[in-house]
């Protein structure tokens, strides 16, 4: 079936269409329907059914006999080795693991903290969770000990599950202190913590809280596995919200299992057996669908890579894995590309390796810049396509689905919207706007199977951030337009979270971080586009009155206190001293001014503005960084 019929299928029977798709997942028991609509705006899907996530993803491969095929490949530059695991392997690991938490006291809806990095360790974590129908929550391994206890408070976990450290070219993270930092911070305290001893680091183990990874399990028995609710939380992933406090995005089991395998064959056009490669991280949501459960639920080989895109050791590494293990679809962020294509510029590096056998790149996780798709075009020779999604959504809103029909790429677009989207553009009141005019992406209700069905313990805040502002609607939060083709285009942020090498980071959070220096009056942090990462932030700073400590001292400072607080992939190397904001009357700040300026682009001052003189001044300041050249 093409893109066009599959599509039209959804929409004359989405009832039908998912029913047929959750056909392809073992179910103990199989749904009587797919929508269970009787509390919509909340929706659930496939919810009397009862499965297991686990089994879907590695003990069926095995049944099916396929154990001997690799389900994980480690790929880890930073340690030089290189590991594969089996279906048959993986399965045993992780119902010992299984075994061990449940020993413990680990049961169907408890809630599991995972603060590892990519290493193989980390999805058998999240699969002994699934395993046990228990909710796992896994925090990117870099975010410093406040963020970390700010989840911990949220989640309320039984037991955390680490490793002692994260390795990135040249150094070692020490994950252990910020562990024990974060829980001393949180008012929640885990029962235990389980923690894997890498060798380039040994941790100091609590007596009475923490139990080594090994140990831990010694005396185990495997566990079988559980079956579950449909509508069963599998996972709490956290984004930031616009405020500091980040919100806890939901996973039902049933839709997770029933999207992410449709979307293998057609999106990626990957067959089991294929080897499927997302060069992301565990910690976000990428790193959930597609590094994790998307390829295993599948029957594909799954990538964990450890490394960087450059640096470890040169822009050559993403095409020696691509060619050493036969990947042949490739997903990755723009940024990543953007930083091999500033090291390799003319591909040198690609032409050492056989690329045969890759079929296709795919991008996502921030706007992809034209030249960097025309550059991997041109180089590697294959399509390269760009997709849009978010961590509420869990997989791609709009894509071009290869496995489907390859629809002419235009460069700028994600394509199409996917089965289950019914993707609007509207104006501020809510009424569709034209074919090629501006808008706020919005879908209408309900979403499909996969995406979050609510928050974690928020569903005020869920109904407030998403549904109430375009009734009937998922307000997506982006704004862009659709052609005449209905190739959507998303052109911004409709609200000031900003996306940072393809983490979305709030500067919300960043400015209360901030505002907690002493010598700090007032803020603001803006997004300002960055050749590398898409975007980077940049923060302005009014100081308590009679402070005269030097400006420089202070911004040192202050750089320091978002690493710390909100960690390094914050990327906040930028700030400067000013002694006003520019705001309306009514005393919004008027951050899309300030980034306009500090990017040189055209701006009008609002009728609302309070001070058209504070412009200038904001001008000047952003000169001395070197921003705000004139257009």
């Amino acid at each position: 079936m093409t893109y066009r019929d599959t599509y039209a299928a959804w929409q004359a029977d989405p009832e039908a269409f998912w029913m047929q798709a959750a056909s392809t997942i073992d179910w103990d028991r199989m749904p009587s329907m797919a929508l269970f609509a009787e509390n919509a705006p909340f929706y659930d899907w496939f919810a009397d059914g009862m499965v297991n996530t686990c089994w879907n993803a590695v003990d069926r491969h095995v049944a099916a006999g396929r154990g001997d095929q690799a389900a994980i490949i480690h790929d880890s530059p930073v340690t030089g080795t290189v590991q594969h695991i089996t279906y048959h392997d993986l399965r045993d690991r992780v119902a010992l693991l299984a075994g061990a938490l449940r020993a413990r006291g680990v049961t169907k809806g408890d809630r599991v903290i995972i603060y590892m990095p990519m290493i193989p360790q980390a999805l058998e974590a999240m699969l002994a969770c699934a395993r046990l129908g228990a909710i796992h929550s896994v925090v990117f391994g870099g975010f410093a000990a406040h963020e970390l206890a700010v989840r911990i408070d949220d989640a309320a976990p039984k037991c955390i599950l680490a490793a002692s450290c994260g390795i990135e070219p040249g150094r070692v993270v020490h994950y252990k202190p910020l562990l024990d930092s974060a829980i001393e911070q949180a008012r929640h305290k885990p029962d235990f913590c389980v923690i894997f001893q890498r060798e380039q680091e040994v941790a100091h183990l609590t007596e009475g809280r923490d139990l080594d990874w090994h140990g831990f399990q010694a005396d185990a028995e495997p566990a079988d596995c559980v079956p579950v609710e449909g509508n069963h939380p599998a996972y709490i992933l956290y984004t930031s919200g616009t405020t500091g406090q980040p919100k806890g995005v939901v996973r039902a089991t049933g839709g997770h299992l029933v999207a992410l395998n449709w979307t293998m064959k057609n999106i990626y056009d990957v067959a089991p057996g294929d080897v499927f490669w997302a060069a992301s991280d565990v910690g976000w949501v990428v790193g959930h669908s597609y590094i994790c459960y998307g390829p295993l639920i599948h029957g594909n080989t799954t990538i964990v890579f450890e490394g960087k895109p450059v640096g470890t050791p040169d822009a050559g590494t993403f095409w020696r894995i691509i060619a050493q293990h036969g990947v042949k679809a490739f997903f990755t962020a723009p940024t990543a590309l953007r930083a091999v294509k500033r090291d390799d510029p003319d591909g040198e590096f690609i032409k050492k390796f056989d690329l045969s056998g890759l079929k296709a790149v795919f991008l996502a996780g921030e706007r992809a810049d034209p030249d960097t798709i025309i550059w991997a075009q041109n180089k590697l020779g294959v399509p390269v396509i760009d997709h849009w999604w978010q961590t509420e959504t869990g997989w791609a809103i709009a894509a071009n689905p290869l496995g489907l029909d390859k629809l002419p790429v235009k460069i700028g677009s994600p394509s199409v919207a996917m089965p289950g989207y019914d993707v609007h553009v509207l104006d501020e009141g809510g009424h569709p706007v034209a074919a090629g005019q501006l808008g706020a992406i919005a879908i209408k209700l309900p979403l499909p199977p996969g995406t979050l069905p609510t928050l974690w313990n928020a569903a005020d805040r869920f109904r407030k951030s998403y549904l109430d502002h375009f009734p009937g609607y998922y307000e997506t939060g982006d704004a862009g337009y659709v052609d005449a083709d209905g190739y959507l285009y998303i052109m911004a942020r409709t609200d000031d979270v900003i996306n940072v090498a393809g983490h979305r980071l709030s500067t919300g959070a960043m400015e209360e971080v901030l505002a907690s220096h002493p010598d700090v009056a007032e803020c603001a942090v803006i997004g300002i586009s960055d050749a590398l990462k898409g975007q980077a932030p940049l923060g302005f700073l009014c100081l308590t009155k009679g402070v005269d400590r030097p400006h420089d001292q202070i911004v040192k400072e202050c750089i320091a206190l978002i690493r710390d607080r909100i960690g390094p992939v914050a990327a906040f190397r930028l700030a400067c001293v000013v002694d006003r904001l520019p705001k309306t009357r009514s005393g919004k700040i008027l951050r899309g001014i300030m980034a306009k300026i500090a990017d040189g682009a055209p701006f009008k001052p609002p009728a609302t503005i309070d001070d058209p003189a504070i412009l200038d001044e904001i001008t000047d300041a952003l000169k001395q960084l070197n921003l705000a050249a004139k257009p």
